[in-house]
């Protein structure tokens, strides 16, 4: 197991330099360091990452629904790391990028030549008054954490009837489909549980409507008007008042107010850009890395790169669309590192595979006009079909762990 370049010890430099570093090591960060030595194995490079474990967060709708045990979604972060990657386990605390410095969580300082900014997403958990202090009982679940996503399924299992919440916040947030893939399969358990006719299942999203792609949105209108789901758009949850069960949510449109009682509610958090990015000078007004949406550079620090979450692209937080954002940003760094103009494009193509219940899934896939993007020849994914389920069970896990995070696709 390679050994980290944390700190713990006192015995690493306080401050050390790299030729590339590379902030975060999730699926954008380590996809980005394979591909980076695949190309050229004697770049010096240096992953800054905090956390011992990686996940693979898709899976974690399939274990609210009690498909798959969340062990299956974790690994040690350490053997992931490509060889010859140096991995600072610590967290960032300070961007300097005029200074071509940043300092972590441990006061260390490191210096690079080139920045890739991909530090995930954060979530807000506390912009929802009432929500952290119930989060994982009393009928109050989220998908949102590995720690809680189990939980999730208890809550499904043990549901007896009555209404049930399902919401989806003002985006952008990572994997913008998955507050309603698990609607769909809890509506699957109501069923099996004999439950169903007894209750309400109610979508709230702040968006206007069911998914930004028009015609994968009628798809989606179609499958919850044949399972009976409530859909109401443009609202937003503002609270929850646990004691009483109820959801406080306002209307964006009208700005009315209203309570809705609730005896199940999936919650999603309100998300943004971390913090440590927000109050940097790589920040956009918005709080994101601000870069070029085709050739993922900085607007204003040519030596800086972004992609994933954190960044300003304007496309779904995704995992697949990290796959196709990391290929363009290595040729694109690599380009600038050889003082060549930069000739990858990213169109904003962006994936999510929604299960729809009954063992069907709907394969939306999409640019940055909205229009259906699809990777499959000759398979009309407009609609839903049981032979792509499991590609979200077990072709895109295998994908992830053995293709992309190595580089290789």
């Amino acid at each position: 197991m390679q050994k980290a370049s944390g700190l713990p010890d006192g015995a690493e430099r306080a401050s050390r330099q790299h030729q590339i570093a590379i902030v975060g090591g999730g699926s954008a960060g380590i996809t980005v360091a394979a591909r980076l030595r695949r190309a050229r194995p004697g770049l010096d490079i240096a992953i800054v990452e905090p956390s011992a474990k990686h996940y693979y967060q898709p899976l974690w709708t399939l274990v609210g629904a009690g498909l798959v045990r969340k062990e299956k979604s974790a690994r040690d972060e350490a053997p992931l790391i490509p060889r010859g990657v140096a991995w600072i386990h610590d967290a960032v605390d300070r961007f300097e990028p005029d200074r071509g410095r940043l300092y972590t969580a441990r006061g260390h300082e490191l210096r690079y030549e080139w920045l890739v900014v991909c530090p995930g997403i954060q979530l807000d958990w506390d912009a929802i008054p009432g929500l952290t202090k119930v989060l994982g009982q009393d009928g109050v679940c989220s998908n949102y954490a590995y720690e809680q996503c189990e939980r999730t399924w208890e809550t499904i299992r043990s549901f007896r009837g009555g209404t049930a919440i399902f919401t989806m916040p003002p985006p952008p947030i990572k994997c913008a489909g998955a507050p309603q893939k698990i609607m769909y399969l809890a509506d699957d358990q109501f069923r099996r549980a004999g439950v169903r006719d007894a209750t309400r299942i109610v979508y709230l999203a702040a968006t206007p409507s069911i998914f930004s792609v028009p015609v994968y949105a009628r798809t989606l209108d179609r499958v919850c008007e044949r399972k009976g789901i409530e859909r109401h758009f443009r609202h937003e949850l503002l609270e929850l008042r646990p004691d009483r069960r109820e959801a406080r949510v306002v209307n964006k449109e009208t700005q009315e107010e209203r309570v809705i009682a609730y005896d199940m509610i999936h919650v999603t958090p309100p998300q943004s850009a971390p913090d440590v990015v927000k109050r940097s000078p790589l920040a956009d007004a918005a709080g994101w890395v601000e870069v070029d949406k085709h050739t993922t550079r900085h607007l204003r620090y040519p030596n800086v790169f972004s992609l994933g979450d954190a960044s300003s692209l304007p496309t779904s937080r995704t995992g697949a669309a990290v796959r196709k954002q990391a290929p363009v940003l290595v040729a694109n760094l690599l380009a600038a590192l050889d003082r060549k103009p930069l000739g990858a494009h990213y169109d904003g193509y962006a994936a999510c595979p929604i299960p729809t219940g009954d063992r069907k899934l709907l394969l939306c896939e999409f640019d940055y006009d909205l229009k259906p993007a699809p990777s499959i020849p000759l398979l009309d994914t407009t609609v839903e079909r049981r032979i792509l389920y499991p590609l979200k069970r077990y072709g895109l896990p295998a994908l992830y762990w053995h293709a992309m995070l190595r580089g290789l696709a």
